[in-house]
């Protein structure tokens, strides 16, 4: 906190410069204040506003293409009220289960993650669905300390700017669930053949059991290890009850 002070304090009254110096300054500082506006403007438009689509979204139909492949993007967007309620605790039992109680971010989550990466090549998260969903609509796929940066403050602005019904909505809309599908409605359609609405617990289960590698991993046809998760998301669903809003 100290850092963001001095740093707010920097940007109000700099330190004494020559000219050359205090372009540099006058250009950096409205940089900084483009972004903050527009970052702002961005979120805000999209507390009303669908995203249309994500960089994963494209990235993705690339990569099909120089594989060969057609293009595909499948998703449709359905309103909150439209979701049944066992996929939304699925993906809060399978990914974020402070998700109602949290401001963002679920600080010993990330400590658990740092400290198991440490021990071990493969690497696991401690993102929150909010951060997720910073992410997935506002920011570039990979990993870098440049783009957790991002993440972080965009994760800051839509808790601030956003309900946690919208957090929830609009990443049951964009995430990832298989190649080329996107959302809980496209996923029920095509492992289930039926709306998002109408999702049960097993089912919604299986969609978030395979959220960590949609690509890799079957909700229809799952082995072992996702099979495991698909109960633990049951068992979580069963202990965290109905989510209170």
């Amino acid at each position: 906190m100290n850092f963001i002070r001095h740093f707010f304090i920097l940007l109000i009254s700099p330190p004494d410069m020559n000219g050359l110096g205090k372009l540099i300054f006058r250009i950096v500082k409205l940089v900084f204040v483009l972004f903050v506006g527009l970052s702002v403007l961005w979120v805000l438009l999209y507390r009303f506003v669908n995203p249309p689509v994500t960089l994963l979204m494209i990235e993705r139909g690339f990569e099909r293409k120089s594989a060969g492949k057609e293009w595909k993007l499948d998703k449709e967007w359905v309103p909150f009220d439209s979701i049944a309620d066992p996929m939304k605790r699925a993906a809060v039992a399978a990914e974020d289960q402070k998700f109602l109680d949290h401001y963002g971010f679920d600080f010993k989550a990330m400590e658990r993650a740092i400290d198991k990466n440490a021990h071990h090549h493969k690497l696991i998260g401690g993102s929150t669905i909010s951060q997720q969903t910073a992410k997935n609509v506002f920011l570039w796929p990979g990993r870098s300390y440049v783009r957790k940066a991002f993440e972080a403050w965009f994760t800051l602005l839509i808790e601030a700017f956003w309900s946690k019904e919208r957090i929830l909505e609009v990443y049951l809309n964009v995430i990832e669930m298989g190649d080329g599908i996107y959302g809980a409605q496209a996923a029920s359609q095509a492992y289930f053949h039926k709306d998002a609405r109408n999702l049960t617990k097993r089912n919604a289960a299986a969609i978030a059991s395979v959220f960590p590698n949609p690509l890799k991993w079957s909700a229809v046809s799952p082995g072992p290890y996702v099979r495991h998760r698909q109960y633990i998301i049951l068992k979580n669903m069963r202990r965290l009850g109905p989510l209170d809003f």
